[in-house]
């Protein structure tokens, strides 16, 4: 069914549209193209999510996904050991037998959804405090979840959409036998480093392969984006299926100013703290940086990425934007008899940011901010306590509807490394004594007159919590066992759970409860005003962005739609490759097979932030035309608002990636799958590695 879109503040190919609410009309009006139902079917079961962050899409009949290098960048750690580095060197597996298991991924594909927006708001009592109805909602949500995940066997996850406005019942299938097929070196994935990133012209081969299996084969998806080896020309229609992590163009004046003010300053001054402090520790050694080369590449990409979301925040235009919408909303709910009982609701979503901001200081640091062992040791102490509540009671990560996903997560079999993990949690520390005082219960209460660096050691010395069966033995025997445990992470971990508990409970029924409430009153507001003629801020749940390749300006510079493997070797020759400009030696061995013209990356208008990371870019016909691996600059200022003019989303040129694979890669079965031919019977018995 089409949806009018007049009156509405729109840009063309602007949106991270839901598969319940494509933009129909916008995409007629625009490039004359409606997709039927069954096309959207096909596009939404082809793509697929990346639970650990990212997204990406299956391209064969036998279970292939394609993602970026840097979504696969974690497994490629964790499957990494000294003198066996799978990121540094890339990876190859010539035959099925050589493919390599992921110690703890879990893709999801989303197969149904449904609006159970009605059941939710039954199940709260609109009289009762803000804070009664926030567990009311929780309560009734988590009981959707847990009926459809033992009605159906499938992940299940209620979704909130518009701020509360509407609520969906997702169906997920998780596949957990994840192998590694196919990992370019981390000099060609990532070339140009920190400096290129987030600009453009970019020539990266961020690009990955996965293969899915269940019952120990691999899984025949009944749908997948085969390859075109000629990708999309500028201003050619294409589309961009994926999973964008957050965006907070719905939140109210006050919610983004206190973002501005206080919430962005002391996220970034975290995150550059703890640049150096990873900065410090691999400098310790060729091995020291290895360790921790996910964790650094994780943090520059947080700060180059904030730090440009943060610079539009602080763009006059944007509040300005925000405080004329918010205008014309309060009119509306002023002068509808309807709605006037909601016109009170901006303002108490501003009282809660005052107490938001109040507190933030003590809600952001009264925690452990350590790295995996304290992650484990958090979830564990949690989790005993946890599971004994009713299911509708916990905290919502640990619903029954979640427990396995969370159970793969906590016996991962990946290395940890102690010396990382002390490090990282003696740093933590000190930013909390930094940001708290000495006087203040939290410090008191984890350090008990220590250091955080004499902290830290005594709880790495005498822990066992690197043992996965350990970890096993914990939950299985629960409360009893972590009350009476001597393991040192979990003593630290129990110190600090109160404090964690008490700050997240004074935010939920203080701060959340009143967000989710009026938002909802603010969403009734906006559909009075646009109905469902506009997308809801992003969540980490499939979504469909539309838009064409196509060039731009940069002040006086006209920027080209696309780049090529001759400026790849170009621009390496232009810094005597040298790091973050150098090649790994395989590339530059092969410059002699490479055609030099093929398309290497290129730029589109479509409207993505992070997590869209490993999206296929798909054309009508629902061909994989390339993938997406970042933005430029101007687009980080997406997370508020869209621009076309100057916001582009940067990809993988499909040709680029088969290009690869013949000309530097060799990697001839890889490309016959991709092409849909049967693996010849010597390529299916001979096994080998890169």
């Amino acid at each position: 069914m089409e949806r009018a879109t007049e009156g509405l503040p729109l840009k063309q190919d602007e949106g991270m549209w839901t598969f319940d609410n494509p933009p129909l009309t916008l995409l007629r009006r625009h490039y004359g193209f409606l997709p039927d139902p069954p096309w959207l079917d096909r596009v939404r079961l082809a793509s697929v999510r990346f639970n650990d962050g990212g997204s990406g899409s299956f391209v064969s009949s036998r279970g292939l996904v394609l993602t970026n290098h840097h979504v696969a960048l974690g497994q490629l750690q964790k499957m990494s050991r000294a003198g066996k580095d799978f990121v540094k060197d890339g990876f190859l597996a010539r035959g099925p037998a050589r493919e390599k298991r992921c110690p703890d991924l879990e893709i999801n594909q989303l197969v149904s959804f449904e609006e159970v927006t009605a059941r939710v708001n039954a199940a709260i009592d609109p009289k009762a405090p803000e804070s009664a109805q926030n567990e009311q909602r929780k309560a009734e949500t988590s009981r959707i979840e847990k009926e459809s995940a033992e009605a159906t066997g499938l992940r299940s996850d209620v979704v909130e959409l518009y701020q509360g406005g509407e609520y969906w019942l997702y169906r997920f299938k998780k596949y957990t036998d994840v192998r590694l097929v196919m990992a370019p070196e981390l000099e060609a994935a990532f070339f140009g480093g920190d400096p290129d990133n987030f600009t453009y012209p970019r020539y990266a081969l961020d690009f990955a392969f996965f293969r899915v299996y269940e019952a120990g084969k691999p899984v025949r998806p009944a749908h997948f984006f085969p390859f075109s080896a000629k990708g999309a020309g500028e201003g050619e229609l294409c589309f961009v299926t994926g999973h964008p992590g957050s965006t907070d163009r719905l939140l109210t004046l006050s919610q983004l100013r206190l973002q501005r003010d206080t919430l962005m300053p002391a996220r970034l001054g975290f995150l550059r703290e703890r640049r150096q402090g990873l900065a410090r520790y691999a400098a310790g050694g060729a091995e020291r940086a290895r360790r921790a080369q996910d964790l650094v590449f994780r943090v520059e990409n947080s700060i180059k990425a904030m730090e440009g979301e943060y610079e539009g925040l602080l763009e006059p235009r944007t509040l300005e934007a925000k405080e004329e919408e918010e205008r014309i909303l309060r009119r509306r709910a002023h002068s509808d008899p309807a709605l006037q009982a909601f016109s009170g609701s901006w303002d108490r979503v501003e009282k809660a940011q005052a107490e938001l901001g109040r507190r933030y200081r003590e809600l952001f640091f009264r925690k452990l901010h350590g790295h995996a062992l304290m992650g484990i040791a958090d979830t564990v102490v949690r989790y005993v306590s946890e599971v004994r509540k009713p299911n509708e009671k916990r905290f919502e990560e640990y619903r029954d509807s979640g427990l396995e996903s969370l159970h793969l997560r906590l016996y991962s079999p990946a290395p940890v490394y102690p010396d990382l993990e002390a490090a990282m949690l003696a740093q933590g520390l000190s930013l909390s004594l930094k940001a708290l005082g000495p006087e203040d219960p939290f410090i008191r209460a984890v350090l008990q007159g220590k250091s955080p660096e004499e902290t830290a050691k005594e709880a790495l010395a005498h822990t066992r919590l690197k043992n996965v069966g350990f970890r096993k033995r914990l939950i299985r025997e629960g409360a009893a066992l972590i009350e009476s445990c001597g393991d040192s992470m979990i003593v630290l971990a129990r110190r600090a759970d109160p404090f964690y508990r008490e700050m997240r409970k004074w935010y939920e029924d203080e701060v959340q409860s009143v967000e989710r409430a009026e938002g909802t009153r603010i969403a009734r507001v906006r559909f009075a005003c646009h109905g469902k003629n506009l997308y809801p801020d992003a969540t980490f749940t499939l979504r469909m962005s539309y838009g064409q390749p196509a060039s731009y300006d940069a002040g006086k510079t006209r920027v080209p739609h696309k780049t090529t493997f001759g400026g790849l070797y170009s621009r390496a020759d232009g810094f005597d490759n040298t790091p973050p400009f150098r090649l790994p030696k395989r590339v530059l061995a092969a410059k002699a097979k490479v055609r030099l013209g093929t398309p290497l990356n290129f730029v589109t208008t479509h409207d993505i932030i992070g997590g869209n990371s490993g999206s296929p870019v798909i054309d009508r016909k629902a061909r994989l035309v390339g993938l997406i691996f970042d933005g430029n600059i101007q687009s980080l200022a997406g997370r508020y608002a869209y621009s076309r003019e100057s916001s582009r989303a940067v990809s993988v040129h499909s040709a680029g990636i088969l290009e690869a694979l013949r000309a530097i890669y060799g990697a001839k079965a890889l490309l016959r799958e991709l092409a849909g031919q049967r693996a010849s019977s010597r390529g299916r018995r001979r096994a080998g590695g890169a």
